[in-house]
């Protein structure tokens, strides 16, 4: 008998976000892959870390990440 399928987390999603206690979404900043040299140490300094993702997006990855929320 064949067993019912389990819910897969999106690896995609699962390597460009985090989700914190509190339920908010964490992604990274974009535009720090290549080309840096072209920009100025204070932007390169500015795209550092992480930010809050815009609630209206945060639905859409909640459901690709079943397991860390």
């Amino acid at each position: 008998m064949r067993r019912p399928k389990g819910i897969k987390t999106k690896k995609s999603a699962a390597k460009r976000f985090k989700i914190t206690a509190s339920g908010k979404v964490l992604r990274s900043n974009a535009g720090r892959r290549h080309l840096c040299q072209t920009k100025k140490p204070k932007r390169r300094r500015n795209l550092r870390g992480t930010t809050v993702l815009d609630k209206t997006d945060e639905y859409r990855i909640k459901q690709s990440l079943p397991f860390s929320h």
